[in-house]
């Protein structure tokens, strides 16, 4: 037999968000068509004879972050090592760079061994959505009638690094919304929903409040018709994680970010939800 690790096809792209979603992972129903235009060669997969057994996403972003995500080996091929061998290919590419990701808290210790450092635990929440008005002096508006440079230097404060081709497309595909909130003519708050397989996510959502962050996501659920709603909630910015606990939302998952060197600089106080586990 013979294994192989090369660049993915957007086929397997679409492959890779499948095998996440029977991870229990819930990916957007569209997510896989704004990977590709994150980083088009930033998506490995092995195959064996031919046939994809295992996969990593390794994007880079600017000169110096990247992000690894949908770390994979199909369950009939685990213990070989196959995605081992996957993961030091992809970590290869991303040589030189600071390395984030969001890994199950379960395999923490093993990405301690590469070099990675807890930075904190994201809890993502599930429930109902809620039913608000803006607060007073808040307009929220279609993220696509924001001029983009606008938006693009706002999502830059929560992320730390450009990623404009991938926003461009993140906000605008099928099957999801984004919404922007806006007082006296500057952006307040920015989020984005996708249907996905169980409750619709929502991601990121950056926020200068709670109040805002609520009548961020009660928007969009109008706009998508979406009775749950889901936000992996950053432990960083403790009031995100009351405001989450405050809507009356259960905790369903875990996960742990963590970096190979310094963090990248970002406002932790306006991050109540992150973009997506697979890509930062």
């Amino acid at each position: 037999m013979v294994f192989e690790i090369g660049a993915a096809s957007a086929a397997d792209v679409t492959l890779m968000a499948e095998w996440a979603a029977g991870e229990g992972w819930n990916p957007g129903l569209t997510d896989a068509r704004a990977f590709v235009v994150a980083d088009p060669r930033g998506f490995l997969v092995g195959r064996m004879d031919g046939e994809p057994v295992t996969c990593i996403s390794v994007v880079r972003y600017g000169e110096a972050f990247g992000f690894l995500g949908i770390y994979i080996a199909r369950p009939d091929v685990r213990g070989r090592g196959l995605g081992y061998q996957t993961w030091q290919a992809g970590m290869a590419r991303l040589a030189g760079r600071t390395v984030g990701l969001d890994g199950v808290v379960a395999q923490q210790e093993n990405y301690r061994r590469s070099g990675f450092q807890l930075a904190w635990t994201s809890v993502r929440f599930e429930g109902p959505a809620p039913e608000v008005e803006p607060p007073p002096g808040i307009r929220i508006v279609d993220a696509r009638d924001i001029p983009f440079d606008l938006l693009a230097a706002y999502d830059r404060r929560f992320f730390g690094a450009p990623r404009d081709a991938f926003l461009a497309a993140w906000s605008s595909l099928p099957a999801r919304s984004a919404r922007v909130a806006v007082r006296d003519g500057d952006i307040v708050g920015f989020a984005v929903l996708r249907d996905a397989h169980a409750a619709s996510r929502i991601g990121p959502l950056f926020a200068a409040d709670g109040s805002i962050a609520h009548a961020l996501v009660s928007s969009l659920a109008r706009a998508r018709d979406a009775a749950t709603v889901a936000v992996d909630v950053p432990g960083v910015n403790p009031a995100a994680v009351s405001w989450a606990q405050d809507a009356g939302w259960a905790p369903s998952f875990e996960t742990a970010r963590m970096y190979t060197g310094e963090p990248p600089g970002i406002d932790h106080g306006g991050l109540f939800g992150i973009t997506s586990l697979e890509l930062g």
